[in-house]
């Protein structure tokens, strides 16, 4: 050794190291030290791909993508020493036990692992089939972007309608605004009324938790459509969210001459005649209505505005109809978690994505329990919730044995009113029911998923969910939702009987997790994570992006 050695770390890509005699250099690449490999050339992802920035990204035993070798298991970060050198790296295993050993400074080669439910299998080192498989996922991308850039560019070419700028109505209409808007729900506004007023047809997405001030932005952009003599058709899944709609719409717009009309099957067909002739003559300015709005008979004057409540609550065939009827007409979807589908397309720049992240000023987070199901845990929650003047919802999605549970919770609190409610029940006893409940003449109510869209009652602040492992994410959150909506401090109880799979823990897990205000965005990209985003033109709603 001599006082004029030393060793310098350089970035440069070569394959493999070499002495130069003559300089007296000796160049050791990563390669000789930790196997060799292709060279990669650096891509560059879009802003919503999952890629790994940072250490704190990664927690040992997740599922990672190598981009060159495939799927792995991330076990950590590890230290190797050959010829004299410690360098820093990640730790993957992948089939059969085999480990690979990746630079820290080559952490853009490995990416979050976000496909289907369930741990997929892991690639074999060395193999061709990863190459394969990315042979089939470009060919299938390729073959979803032309039929996407198809539809597109056909709503591209049609004329859409350039609505004005607000008048002095609007300016009425928003002083009239008893509430001080949040930031985020005014920036959706401004989207909004940004997207009308371009030739452009609107196809935004309103991300937001309930509550957050979805319905106002939907009011707002309806008024702007009515003011320029245009129709609107706000769609709803439930009767019960219809005749929410028709309460929040109708009490907005009372000062103003606009003509609300709501449609759904439990009219009489009198009453439905009556206000189909009002859509055909012009003479209903905005019509709320389930699925009942997307049949042959209901003919518009002119309609201008779609705006659709939770749209993941809609099946694939009421789909295909509105999608035939949005292609040359604006479209705003509301929704607290977007099945994962749609939030692959927002995210993708395929639609508009607004989200309000803002909780009104006053409320709190859900606190939010999950745990091995104990009646006497219920019951007590329960008694708590009485006991301040309170409401309780439990949930319990198994129709059978619905009866048995009511039965024994009426055993357990014997001075409770509780009532059952469920998609199998008469309509009109269903509807008594429900409004029994709003109006405070029940003290709990026993119901299937059927409330988890369009029941707000600000005084139920308790929802304790039965057999939480056999849900869905999204839906778990959305019945989360039915609680919290006022001052008080909400509690939401997930109680699980069986033993689960593992996408099962993740969801319940989630839940947890995202129990701050305004989660919503976050739960659906979970859910895009754990179901991946589907077919985004065709009937499947969620799917596998392996590769």
């Amino acid at each position: 050794r001599e006082e004029t050695d030393y060793f310098m770390l350089q970035r440069a890509i070569l394959d493999k190291g070499c002495l130069i005699k003559s300089a007296k250099i000796w160049i050791i690449t990563d390669n000789d030290m930790f196997g060799t490999h292709k060279v990669q050339k650096v891509r560059r992802f879009a802003k919503d791909s999952a890629a790994i920035s940072s250490y704190g990204d990664l927690k040992p035993g997740d599922i990672v993508v190598h981009v060159e070798n495939g799927i792995a298991r991330y076990g950590g970060v590890s230290y190797r020493t050959a010829l004299g050198m410690t360098v820093e790296t990640f730790e993957l295993e992948f089939a059969k036990g085999a480990k690979m050993y990746v630079p820290t400074d080559q952490i853009q080669l490995i990416r979050k692992y976000t496909g289907s439910d369930g741990a997929p299998a892991l690639s074999k080192l060395g193999s061709s089939d990863w190459e394969k498989k990315k042979t089939r996922a470009r060919s299938k991308a390729a073959e979803v972007a032309r039929d996407l850039v198809e539809l597109y560019a056909y709503r591209e070419t049609l004329p859409g309608y350039c609505y004005g700028k607000d008048g002095k109505l609007m300016e009425e209409l928003e002083e009239s605004f008893p509430y001080r808007e949040t930031a985020s729900q005014y920036r959706a506004i401004e989207d909004v009324k940004a997207d009308m007023e371009s030739r452009k047809p609107m196809d935004r997405l309103v991300c937001g938790d309930v509550g957050f001030g979805k319905t106002e932005v939907a009011i707002r952009a309806a008024f702007k459509a009515v003011c320029a003599g245009r129709q609107t058709a706000v769609l709803a899944p439930t009767t019960v969210l219809v005749r929410q709609h028709f309460a929040s719409f109708s009490e907005r717009l009372a000062p103003f001459p606009v003509k609300i009309a709501q449609l759904s099957r439990f009219q009489t067909k009198q009453e439905q005649k009556e206000v189909l002739a009002g859509v055909r003559d012009g003479s209903v300015n905005i019509v709320i209505g389930t699925h009942r709005l997307l049949s042959k008979d209901v003919e518009f004057a002119d309609l201008g505005l779609l705006i659709i409540d939770e749209e993941q609550r809609f099946g694939v065939r009421h789909k295909e109809k509105l999608r035939q009827l949005r292609r040359n007409i604006d479209t705003l979807a509301l929704s607290a978690t977007p099945i994962p589908r749609t939030l692959h397309m927002a995210l993708a720049g395929i639609r508009g994505l607004s989200n309000i992240v803002d909780a009104p000023e006053g409320r709190m987070p859900i606190r939010t329990v999950v745990r091995e199901y104990d009646e006497n845990m219920a019951a007590e929650a329960v008694r708590r919730e009485l006991e301040r003047g309170g409401q309780v919802f439990f949930i319990h999605n198994r129709v059978e044995d619905i009866d048995e549970v009511c039965a024994r919770l009426e055993e357990l609190l014997p001075d409770a009113a509780i009532d059952i409610a469920h998609g199998q029940m008469n309509e009109a006893d269903l509807e008594e029911v429900m409004v029994d409940f709003y109006e405070g003449r029940l003290d709990m109510l026993v119901a299937t998923t059927i409330i988890e869209n369009g029941l707000d009652v600000p005084n139920a602040n308790t929802i304790i969910t039965d057999c939480a492992e056999s849900l869905g994410l999204a839906q778990l959150y959305q019945l989360r939702g039915r609680v919290g909506r006022s001052d008080r401090q909400a509690y939401a109880y997930l109680f699980y009987r069986n033993a689960f799979t593992e996408a099962g823990a993740r969801r319940l897990e989630s839940l947890r997790e995202f129990s701050e205000l305004g989660s919503g965005f976050r739960i659906a990209q979970r859910d895009l994570e754990i179901r991946g985003a589907g077919n985004v033109l065709g009937e499947s709603q969620h799917g596998c992006i392996e590769a």
